[in-house]
């Protein structure tokens, strides 16, 4: 299979400081390339114990953004990411899987055949080189690196303490559009969509999601005016 390595600059561009300071020194990728200077690119992330309903609301997501010709980014964990992936190639797009482990490994192990696929057909992108040591502090990295490389992340479902909640974070800290789907938004036993609110993310609903994703900027007009620190 096709691997190449490049840098984040090779794929957004010059990066301005903020961007800078926490990107990855290079991408190691396999698959088509060509999908990291497509976009728009949108994250859809969410709880690896996903609910039926979190599993749904991901699935209706990844078909629009399909429908728009859009490329669906998520992290091959369990739950929400599968389910992004998944939906994906069943409604006939591209997908990019940004892993928290070298292109070699593959975690979690039932994911094995879909990384695989993704690696032949769409796009796998790893800033782990071979023989990389995989620890949990791999994962919160690779948010990070996904959120950079994304023009817009949708947080579809996801707990107190989850770790997709750091690559919210980061998106705001990198001045990228972040979206919370309404049931997360609304939801009164959750504190941290209110905090994220607070600090420019939108909500996600049915009835807007067509005109949010008609006026998505791409990442090659990206915002210079990020939020310097937030966390």
């Amino acid at each position: 299979m096709k691997s190449e390595t490049v840098t984040p600059a090779d794929v957004l561009g010059s990066l301005n400081d903020v961007e800078a300071k926490n990107a990855p020194a290079h991408l190691y990728l396999q698959g088509d390339p060509s999908l990291l200077r497509r976009g728009p690119r949108v994250s859809v992330v969410g709880s690896r114990k996903a609910t039926g309903e979190g599993l749904k609301r991901a699935s209706y997501l990844v078909r629009a953004l399909v429908a728009h010709e859009m490329v669906v980014v998520s992290g091959l964990a369990e739950g929400i990411d599968t389910a992004a992936h998944q939906g994906a190639i069943e409604a006939g797009g591209r997908t990019i899987a940004v892993l928290g482990t070298p292109l070699d490994q593959s975690y979690p192990a039932a994911n094995r055949d879909l990384q695989e696929r993704i690696g032949r057909e769409h796009l796998l992108v790893s800033q782990f080189g071979p023989g990389t040591r995989v620890t949990p502090k791999n994962f919160p990295i690779r948010n990070r690196t996904m959120a950079l490389l994304t023009d817009a992340t949708v947080i579809v479902e996801a707990g107190e303490k989850s770790g997709t909640l750091h690559q919210g974070w980061e998106a705001l800290r990198l001045g990228r559009q972040l979206f919370l789907m309404e049931s997360v938004a609304s939801d009164p036993a959750l504190t941290w969509p209110k905090a994220m609110l607070e600090y420019g993310a939108q909500v996600l609903t049915r009835e807007n999601l067509e005109d949010e994703l008609a006026d998505l900027p791409e990442v090659t007009a990206r915002h210079t005016d990020a939020i310097a620190a937030i966390i």
